[in-house]
This record gives structure tokens, C-alpha cells and sequence, in this order.
């Protein structure tokens, strides 16, 4: 067994997280690995102000995909570019087993509030940082100026206008003193001193696990969020999408470039043909073969819903004449 080193994952210098000395040691293994995510592994992806993303491990590549597949052995007995066609076959017919031969631990640090978006998909293992056991550090997620919005009037989930002016900088200064200021009362709660002493001996202070309900849900919290490829593709095709929350979005971009690295070729494969790619329902597609026939479609006398037709739309990137309402 390798030393381990002391990482400092947050300001706090008593939170600290033990981890293998990767940069320090090599380990013999029989298993496929892919060069470029080991190159990876264990380095911090930096998002919002104080959270970040990285690998802590993983197991398969794109070629345990095609394996799996075709309940082989070894590297496959076909060429390069079958083992390509495979995959994208798989992919786009949404089989769902062979990527599930792949697997991957992210070690996070997250808003409370992202978490809690993020914990909705369900297919995977977690652990998080327990503030029943240990103290919670001072770190909030302030948002930048531009990322503070007006809530849409069109979508019940979404933003609109960015404020500005004294109201951007008011809504900064009570995210910020509200903060601050449940913190102060979650450390007196605690009473907790230095050397396991009372900071107050003549108070016993509240139990963590109790003291720890009035944080702000914009405090840090952290976990261990293993899954695997499928699940995670899942994962990305909601939260890397561009109506996803921008908090919990910027984790999923930097988790596909992650991808990228892991298994290349799943991942174009994903890119064309759940990213890249739109489903229409059966009126939507009697729609465009009207269209497609030379027929002024509206829609009025589409069939569709306002919604659906608009959402047809903007998957056209058309904004004829013909497909106005």
C-alpha cells in the first residue's frame, strides 16, 4: 500500500480528505487503462468559487463497451472501425448493458442546493461529507453579478433578465450577510473551542447534527458519487443540456470533457445522437412530412400545441414564414 498524502480540498485547514499519492506512486494492474484520464486522475476541476470535480477512479473503456457487446474476450476480434460502428450502433439504438461494463468515482464538491438537484438521479452510489461527525467549513457559493436573474415568465424552472444596478447589489449583499451570519450562529450553537475544549465553558453547546439545520443552503458540502457509463450519460444529457440550473450545469460540462478523455468514442457517439440529436413525437413528424411536401404549415393548423410547435421550431432552427403561427 502506497503512503497517502493530506490533500486540502477547502479553505479550512482541518478538512482534509485522504487520498492515494498518485503523483508519487505507480501501481502494477492487468486491467485496460486509458492514458488520458490517468493523466487526470485526482486533479481538481476548479467551478463556481469554491467547488470543484475530479476522478478519484474507474474501470472499462470503449473497448470493454464492445466486449460486453459481443461477449468476447481480450481486445475484440474486429477492426478498429467495427469497434467504432458497434458503439455508435449501440448508442443510437439506446441498448443500455454494454455501457454499463464501464464505471467511474467523481469526488465533488457542491453547493447544498446543487446537491440536492444532483441526488434526484438516483442510479448511483454516494457518500457525503457528514456534518453529524464534523464541522461544516465557512464557504458559500456567491454567485458572479452575471448569473443573478429575474425568474422567467415563460418557464416555472427557469431564469430571465439579469439584475442590475442596486438590486443585483442588494440580493449579493444578503446572500452573503445571511451566510455569514447563520454561520456565526452555527458556530456558537457548536461552542466548539480548539483542542476539543468549549469555546464557552459554561455553555455545552448544541449537537452537530443539530446545530447543522440552520446553514444556508449555500454552504459546501462534498461527496464520493460513483456510477456508471449509462447512468452518467443519463446524468449529462440533463444537466450538461442548456435549460439545466447553471450551478449544477458547470459540473456536468467539466464531467463530459472528462468523458471525452475516458472512452473518445462513446462519447462522440453521444454527442451525435443524444446531445446532438432531437426526438419528435408522431404529430410532430406528420408536421414536417406535410412540410416536407410542399405544404404552408401554421400552428394553427398543425395540431400541435403552442408549446410543441415552438419547441419544433427552435430543433429546426427555422423561423419561416410557413412555420409561424
Amino acid at each position: 500500500m502506497s503512503e497517502e498524502k493530506r490533500l486540502t480540498v477547502s479553505a479550512s485547514e482541518d478538512q482534509t480528505i485522504a487520498i492515494p499519492a498518485a503523483p508519487e506512486a505507480t501501481h502494477t494492474t492487468l486491467r485496460a487503462t486509458v492514458p488520458a484520464l490517468e493523466a487526470r486522475l485526482y486533479q481538481p476541476v476548479k467551478l463556481l468559487d469554491h467547488g470543484f470535480v475530479r476522478v478519484i477512479d474507474y474501470m472499462g473503456d470503449d473497448h470493454a463497451i464492445v466486449q460486453a457487446a459481443r461477449v468476447s474476450y481480450g481486445r475484440g476480434t474486429k477492426k478498429v472501425s467495427e469497434d467504432t460502428g458497434l458503439i455508435r450502433y449501440l448508442m443510437r439504438h439506446r441498448h443500455t448493458t454494454p455501457f454499463e461494463m464501464c464505471d467511474i468515482k467523481f469526488h465533488v464538491k457542491l453547493p447544498i442546493f446543487v446537491a440536492r438537484q444532483w441526488i434526484r438521479h438516483r442510479m448511483a452510489s454516494v457518500n457525503e461529507y457528514s456534518a453529524r461527525y464534523s464541522v461544516m467549513d465557512r464557504e458559500f457559493y456567491i454567485p458572479e453579478p452575471a448569473q443573478l436573474a429575474a425568474q422567467s415568465t415563460l418557464n416555472r424552472q427557469g431564469r430571465d433578465a439579469i439584475l442590475e444596478g442596486e438590486e443585483a447589489a442588494r440580493v449579493l449583499a444578503l446572500l452573503r450577510s445571511d451566510a455569514e451570519r447563520s454561520y456565526d450562529n452555527y458556530e456558537w450553537m457548536l461552542n466548539e473551542g480548539s483542542a476539543e475544549k468549549p469555546a464557552d465553558p459554561e455553555r455545552q453547546g448544541l449537537a452537530r447534527e443539530l446545530a447543522r439545520m440552520n446553514l444556508t443552503l449555500n454552504a459546501y458540502t462534498q461527496w464520493y458519487w460513483k456510477t456508471n457509463l449509462h447512468n452518467l450519460f443519463h446524468f449529462l444529457s440533463l444537466r450538461a443540456d442548456s435549460h439545466a440550473q447553471y450551478e449544477i450545469r458547470v459540473y456536468a460540462e467539466a464531467m463530459l470533457d472528462i468523458v471525452a478523455a475516458w472512452v473518445p468514442v462513446a462519447h462522440q457517439a453521444f454527442l451525435d445522437y443524444r446531445m446532438g440529436a432531437t426526438t419528435f413525437s408522431g404529430p410532430m413528424l406528420a408536421v414536417l412530412r406535410r412540410m416536407l411536401a410542399g405544404e404552408a404549415v401554421t400552428q394553427a393548423d398543425s395540431g400541435l400545441s403552442v408549446r410543441e410547435w415552438r419547441e419544433m421550431m427552435a430543433s429546426l432552427e427555422t423561423d419561416s414564414p410557413a412555420a409561424t403561427a
